[in-house]
């Protein structure tokens, strides 16, 4: 009998991609395949690729041409796969299979179709699957978080994304199926459930005729995870009804993370968001009225094509007349196949880049002022991490998303994985400083 192979994981790309890389882990166990997280060792390498923006397809790129330059066999999942699924195989002759973005759980039947020698094509044109909780997770984050996916693709047609044709259209799961897997994940232990799909405010939707986003959360209220945290919250399905839930349900974190993208009316219906041009000044004194102590966070994209120097300014005026706790600036990426590839007045990458910058530099007064905010009081932090060089240990206030906002560096001894109460002592821009309390 032949020795079953072993299997790398190469994950790229956003938290979604990294929900399908721990179904694909969780089936691969599941099955009795050897998983390492050492490549030289591994027999298949699947890169769970991202691309999203031209930087994610190179980054996507390199790491299979030096993997395919040490020889190893490679199974493309993810974005990239999806959305080039006509050219990989041909292109990376090392490529031993390709698994699109509505296919992930079909990992351990194509392995061994592979080891029987066929080269494998596996990509649904239109993605319509979505996992639930009985499909087989291994977890890569940190043990005391968690994502948990309430719906998947996207039924916006923004001019400069490719998500809706990588991802197909929305398909929500069930408030039973998302409940029970946080229950699964509250016995394993997790202290904070993160939301995610690509507009959470409109989870629902396909299933029941409209957004039930305030019904999954007073259901998610029952768990017992002492933070819910949600991510990609459009400001429109911010109803009166979700913002009184969040303010009524303990464990649901008054965070909110809003893309955003641009302010000006002129710039959104370009974007063909026009529907949020009308909302942007007037929904943030609503929500900042509502919700006194919400964290939010936002992104903007600087060089849509047609931005002006008065679109800009705008920009920067509602930047500064907001004060956002953390905001993700990025400059347009124009993305074959959208409509804003091939719209006029493209700008000079040299103007993004400098627009980027002073977003950002104004930011950072703003966000420093947030943090200091915070010094002299006592807060629940969860912990992540121990620095071994140090032995300092890291973790998060409730204030700051996994991976996209700052730390807590913490002084004093804590079990991980748990929330410990910590003393704020300094802050900079990004990160704060603490002290346990005994």
């Amino acid at each position: 009998m032949t020795a079953t192979p072993t299997i790398a994981v190469t994950h790229l790309g956003c938290e979604k991609n990294r929900v399908d890389t721990e179904h694909m882990l969780g089936l691969l166990v599941q099955a009795g395949y050897g998983v390492d997280a050492n490549e030289e060792l591994a027999d298949y390498v699947i890169v769970n690729t991202c691309s999203f923006i031209e930087s994610a397809r190179e980054e996507s790129v390199r790491t299979l041409v030096e993997l395919a330059e040490a020889k190893k066999k490679v199974v493309i999942t993810g974005c990239l796969a999806q959305h080039f699924r006509d050219e990989l195989l041909e292109e990376i002759p090392e490529a031993v299979a390709l698994v699109g973005t509505g296919d992930y759980h079909k990992i351990v039947e194509v392995i061994q179709r592979a080891e029987a020698g066929e080269r494998v094509k596996e990509v649904s044109l239109e993605p319509t699957y979505i996992a639930d909780e009985t499909v087989p997770r291994y977890r890569t984050t940190s043990e005391g978080t968690a994502y948990l996916r309430v719906a998947e693709g996207c039924n916006y047609r923004c001019a400069f994304c490719i998500i809706p044709h990588l991802r197909g259209d929305q398909r929500s799961r069930p408030i039973e199926s998302i409940v029970a897997e946080a229950h699964q994940l509250a016995a394993e232990g997790v202290k904070e459930l993160v939301l995610i799909s690509q507009i959470t405010t409109n989870y629902g939707t396909d299933l029941y005729g409209k957004p039930q986003l305030a019904e999954l959360l007073r259901a998610l209220g029952e768990v017992d995870i002492p933070w819910v945290r949600m991510h990609y919250a459009y400001p429109t399905g911010l109803t009166p009804e979700v913002i009184q839930t969040m303010r009524e349900v303990p464990n649901v974190l008054p965070y909110l993370d809003l893309p955003l993208q641009h302010s000006h009316p002129e710039v959104l219906r370009a974007m063909n968001r026009p529907w949020q041009g009308q909302v942007n000044d007037n929904i943030i004194n609503r929500i900042k009225a509502a919700l006194p102590e919400a964290v939010l966070r936002t992104t903007f994209i600087v060089g849509f094509p047609g931005e002006t120097e008065a679109h800009f300014e705008h920009l920067m005026q509602f930047v500064q007349r907001h004060e956002f706790d953390h905001v993700g600036v990025f400059t347009f990426s124009a993305e074959e196949g959208t409509p804003a590839a091939t719209l006029p007045h493209q700008l000079p990458q040299a103007v993004m880049d400098q627009r980027r910058e002073q977003v950002m530099l104004a930011q950072q007064a703003i966000s420093l002022r947030r943090n200091q905010a915070q010094v002299g009081q006592v807060m629940e932090v969860l912990m992540e991490q121990i620095q071994p060089t140090t032995g300092e240990m890291i973790g998060r206030s409730a204030r700051f998303a996994p991976d996209v906002d700052g730390v807590v560096y913490v002084t004093g001894q804590a079990a991980l994985g748990q929330m410990a109460r910590v003393h704020i002592d300094k802050a900079d821009v990004y990160d704060l400083w603490g002290t346990i309390v005994a």
